[in-house]
């Protein structure tokens, strides 16, 4: 997948070769469709003794919330991972914000059986996104297991009569992800809706990630590689956190994508398919070998950079703003 990818290798900085750290890239690709409210992925790519690492945190991060995404980048390119004790792991196909006919589509053609579909966008009501989770449940037939994400974007009410009504356009949703922004949100919810809440913003974005499973105000937990500061933290949150497990993309290119296949790996139970599926959405990758599911599974393997991704044509700006940010980071990181 080369696509309208932009991969440009920079001078490693003294910060990141003093942590063994001996290549150093920045990327840009456009998605095909605005995803999570953008258009255009970013992030950076690290070479250490271990192999290559991703750092892509969003641009509404600040240098301290983006530093645990570095902590996971430095981990992932210079330390020896947990092992593994599954060869592949089950995948959902996720579904942007797109017409109903076109969720059908996406669906029928992913070969998942498991669908996570985005709702409560601002470019969307209630009523396209009933229509959006009817097409997909219809998609992916019998047995098939249809999950929503709000991305913490309703209130109470708002939540619970939303759910009630989307529960009945799936037959059944599996559960429902982030319906409201808060811990003591998610617990209100939770005692007034029989669908399992899945808690992720509470968790990757927490100073106590496992704050939520203390407060009872989740069934199950999503974890994020890059979000929580690296594959063994990751581990222990979900260990702490006493709930299933749902390994998800930090909208990662093949590089993080193949980091969180070691995590679910390495997970003692994995009840839920991962949302690992997301390179569909990138326009280009800086892998060799893409990590794209097969038959709704994806081998549990790292992906590596492709050496004839590199251009010569350097991209001044985005080299300046990504190097700014590592900066700010690398700063933010020592000072913890």
């Amino acid at each position: 997948m080369s696509g309208a990818l932009r991969l440009h290798r920079l001078a490693v900085p003294a910060a990141l070769a003093d942590r063994g750290i001996d290549e150093l890239g920045v990327w840009s690709v456009p998605l095909t469709v605005r995803f999570r409210r953008i258009e255009v992925r970013e992030g950076m790519v690290l070479h250490g003794p271990a192999g290559w690492a991703e750092w892509s945190p969003f641009w509404d991060y600040d240098p301290v919330e983006s530093a645990s995404w570095l902590r996971a980048a430095l981990e992932g390119a210079t330390e020896e991972l947990p092992d593994a004790v599954r060869d592949e792991v089950p995948v959902n196909v996720t579904v942007p914000v797109v017409p109903a006919a076109v969720a059908h589509e996406l669906v029928a053609a992913s070969g998942c059986r498991t669908a996570k579909v985005k709702v409560a966008d601002p470019r969307s009501d209630l009523a396209d996104d009933v229509a959006r989770v009817e097409a997909v449940a219809d998609a992916l037939g019998p047995g098939g297991r249809v999950r929503v994400d709000a991305n913490a974007a309703w209130d109470v009410e708002t939540a619970v009569r939303a759910i009630g009504r989307l529960d009945r356009a799936a037959g059944g949703l599996e559960y429902v992800e982030q319906p409201c922004p808060g811990v003591d949100e998610l617990a209100r919810v939770r005692r007034r809706v029989e669908v399992p809440v899945a808690a992720d913003e509470s968790v990757r974005r927490a100073e106590d990630p496992v704050a939520v499973a203390r407060a009872g105000a989740a069934d199950l937990i999503v974890v994020k590689v890059q979000p929580l500061g690296g594959v063994r933290r990751a581990l222990e949150v979900v260990e702490a956190a006493g709930l299933p497990a749902v390994v998800s993309s930090a909208l990662d290119t093949s590089i993080g994508i193949g980091l969180a296949t070691r995590l679910a790996g390495a997970l003692p139970r994995l009840d839920h398919a991962c949302g690992l599926g997301t390179v569909r959405l990138f326009r280009g990758d800086v892998a060799a070998s893409s990590l794209l599911p097969t038959g709704g599974v994806l081998p549990v393997r790292r992906a590596d950079v492709d050496p004839s991704a590199f251009t010569d044509e350097p991209d001044a700006d985005l080299a300046r703003r990504w190097l700014g940010r590592l900066e700010a980071s690398c700063a933010a990181l020592e000072g913890r």
